[in-house]
């Protein structure tokens, strides 16, 4: 499965700077790691956010954004954000400070 190449050049512009971040391809799309950590990715046009399962309820609650279930199961602390969700830059920007701010708090890798 191909990624959206315009949403993964908006995602570079967000984390713009940032040494500690990398990209790979992985799932079939495009994820990116902070500090080692998965941080959110894309599949097709749609954002991969990972939140944690203190914040996963409540973006469960947020427009466009449902149940990551890649591998037919809901996995707990990640999200899919619809193209509609992060069509805008600053709804991209809050979905990623989100994935940003759960993987700043792992521990170092």
């Amino acid at each position: 499965m191909a990624y959206d190449e315009g949403l993964a050049e908006r995602v570079n512009d967000y984390f713009q700077g940032r040494s500690e971040l990398s990209a790979r391809r992985m799932f079939g799309g495009l994820c990116y790691m902070l500090h080692g950590h998965m941080c959110c990715g894309i599949l097709g046009d749609t954002l991969m956010a990972r939140v944690g399962p203190e914040q996963y309820a409540a973006c469960l609650e947020l427009p466009f954004a449902r149940e990551m279930d890649f591998t037919g199961k809901a996995l707990t602390g990640l999200v899919y954000v619809a193209p509609e969700g992060v069509a805008e830059d600053a709804d991209l920007a809050a979905w990623l400070a989100r994935c940003e701010a759960f993987v700043r708090g792992l521990p170092p890798k």
